[in-house]
């Protein structure tokens, strides 16, 4: 190999909020990281506006929780109106318990999650965030992908090589297309506008408003540090142009706000999009967030679904390339991950045709269904538990027998994250207990404590012992499930012992009786 060309594990192509994350996520695993970003300073537009628990959990994980969370602001109530402005729902969001350590909807300035997600970085001291690049071309072999690329600014061109690479570089990926991967289109295209905008504390109105009034769709949001978001779908026969006019974005959010208090930031006209990439993986090159899928922005899931795939995709990597797995663990990355996009993606399309419907009379139904459903305490309960949204599973890949074997099943399902107590009295979410790795929980009073340490040790992971309120504890990791939420969850599936991945999906959950039935699955030799 030329002596001119660098060296990683992994190069990120992109450095937006799902490639950064990603490279966070690598970093903590001890992965060398190369990320290439094309423009040279932060571009500072809020494009997205809103991310919900998992989102937070997954921060949590990357040890960002604690940096993100001040400007991030919580979404306690969503007020949805119908044909002619009328109420039909409001949603108490902040009251939702979904069991993953957050309530379910959050909202974010984009510029200072992009801050603290590179300022992040800074902890790795084998991870570099290279700005100003233009990926060229890419050639791969067995043993790795070169990287061709250029830094427009100086005309100077470099090459690097690694043993894997991520694509993160958005909807019009350039790696996208080198590799020659077609997408899937899902749904129809509608065009939309977005408006951002800073608005005075005393102006703003304190929660979510979905507009579903067939005149005009739209969403109106509030964010931290004085943001708000407003978004409308174009009427037939509207040009862009005639959209973009100042007096046209006045009319739009005057009967939500007074415009003479708003400064907009940002007005950009966009089409609703549900594309998902035919492949995600070929050979060594992976593609991650909007370059693998862009889905409309009904449920907030198109940021989230990235974050999920780095989840998802980062600690396979660590472990391919610590020799700790065969490479095939990396083809279970699309087949756990595309399932639950298609989902989403054919879940937005439903309710876009509800909440979105043209047709007045089609709304006026929709409103009196749902104004008698939200009457109701029974269905109001429900409809605020947001059923409709997809659950975060694994029905298919490296999980104890290759699939779940039923809907409530442990394996593959994503461990609830009560708060539990510590030995020291304090009191946390319980994944600050579980590192960064893989982590095997045993059910207090079960006998399989020791048999999980000695797993937990296999794995390079931590043991830890779920013990009832007032049990005292044998190991300083345990931890005190003074909720009783992670009680009930090892009596509701009969299990003594939980395998749990870095990504926070159970790999298996079983009795004592089973462990040799998973140290097999999970490749550890008997002790």
């Amino acid at each position: 190999m030329s002596a001119d060309v660098e060296e990683v594990d992994v190069v990120i192509v992109g450095g937006g909020p799902v490639g950064v994350l990603t490279a966070n996520l690598l970093g903590l695993q001890g992965v060398r990281v190369l990320v290439l970003e094309r423009e040279r300073t932060p571009h500072g537009q809020p494009r997205a506006f809103s991310c919900d628990d998992e989102a937070l959990r997954i921060y949590q994980a990357a040890g960002l929780i604690d940096v993100l969370k001040p400007d991030l602001r919580q979404g306690r109530r969503v007020t949805f109106t119908g044909v002619g402005g009328q109420r039909i729902a409001q949603v108490r969001l902040g009251e939702v318990d979904s069991g993953f350590g957050y309530t379910p909807i959050w909202f974010f300035y984009q510029p200072l999650l992009e801050k603290a997600l590179r300022e992040g970085l800074s902890r790795f001291p084998a991870v570099e965030l290279r700005t100003g690049t233009d990926v060229e071309s890419l050639e791969q072999d067995s043993t790795g992908v070169t990287v061709r690329y250029h830094a427009p600014s100086t005309g100077e061109r470099h090459a690097v090589r690694c043993r894997y690479l991520v694509a993160c570089d958005g909807g019009r990926s350039t790696v996208r297309a080198l590799l020659g991967i077609p997408l899937e289109e899902r749904g129809p295209q509608e065009p939309w506008i977005a408006i951002s905008g800073t608005v005075a504390e005393e102006d703003a109105s304190p929660e979510c408003h979905v507009v579903c009034d067939p005149e005009r769709p739209g969403f109106v949001g509030r964010g931290p540090v004085g943001q708000f978001r407003w978004e409308f779908r174009l009427r037939t026969g509207e040009t862009d142009e005639e959209m973009m006019q100042p007096g046209m974005i006045r009319r739009l959010i005057g009967p939500y706000v007074n415009p003479d208090r708003v400064k907009v930031e940002r007005a950009q006209l966009y089409s609703f999009r549900s594309v998902v990439a035919q492949r995600w993986r070929v050979g060594r090159a992976f593609l991650a967030g909007d370059a693998a899928h862009l889905m409309p922005p009904l449920l907030g899931q198109g940021l989230v679904s990235g974050l999920r795939d780095a989840a998802n995709l980062a600690w396979k990597l660590a472990w391919v390339l610590q020799g700790r797995a065969p490479e095939a663990l990396l083809d279970t990355y699309a087949s756990e991950r595309r399932p639950h996009v298609r989902a989403l993606l054919d879940v937005s399309a439903r309710l876009g045709a509800i909440f979105t419907a043209r047709s007045r009379p089609m709304a006026w139904v929709r409103d009196t269904v749902l104004r008698g459903l939200h009457a109701l305490p029974a269905t109001r309960r429900f409809v605020e538990g947001f059923p409709f949204k997809p659950a975060p599973s694994i029905e298919e890949g490296w999980v104890l027998g290759g699939r779940r074997s039923g809907r409530n099943a442990p394996e593959g399902s994503y461990l609830p994250q009560p708060r539990v107590r510590w030995a020291s009295g304090e009191e946390r979410l319980l994944d600050d207990r579980l590192g960064t790795g893989f982590a095997v929980l045993s059910r207090g009073g079960s006998p399989g404590a020791d048999a999980a340490r000695e797993l937990a040790e296999a794995l390079g992971g931590r043991a830890i012992t779920v013990r009832a309120a007032g049990v005292p504890g044998l190991y300083e990791d345990d931890v005190e499930d003074h909720t009783g939420r992670l009680s009930e969850w090892f009596r509701q599936h009969e299990a003594d012992i939980a395998v749990v991945r870095p990504d926070r999906f159970v790999f298996g959950a079983v009795p004592l009786a089973r462990l040799p039935e998973m140290r097999a699955a999970l490749g550890v030799d008997e002790p």
